[in-house]
């Protein structure tokens, strides 16, 4: 993963990460990668933290393998009268 794109996104950027899972945090079903979808915190030389909508999210650099801005979530429609 190019350091160079990480550093160019200011805090507050929505931002998806693709990350390595250490082996203690691999699933039962042996995944190996999770992403982090939200909004950007901090980043810095050693880690990333993303605020995501079940929490915040510290990935390590080393461990990020995809990185890209995404588009604001879509605004939910309100349910119709009666539904």
């Amino acid at each position: 993963m190019s350091t160079d794109f990480l550093d160019s996104l200011d805090p507050g950027t929505r931002v998806v990460l693709r990350y390595r899972l250490s082996p203690g945090e691999q699933g039962q079903a042996g995944e190996r990668m999770s992403d982090a979808l939200g909004y950007l915190l901090s980043i810095d030389e050693h880690c990333v933290t993303v605020q995501t909508r079940t929490g915040d999210v510290q990935v390590s650099r080393a461990a990020i393998t995809h990185a890209k801005r995404v588009p604001p979530p879509p605004v939910r429609r309100r349910a119709a009268p009666g539904d």
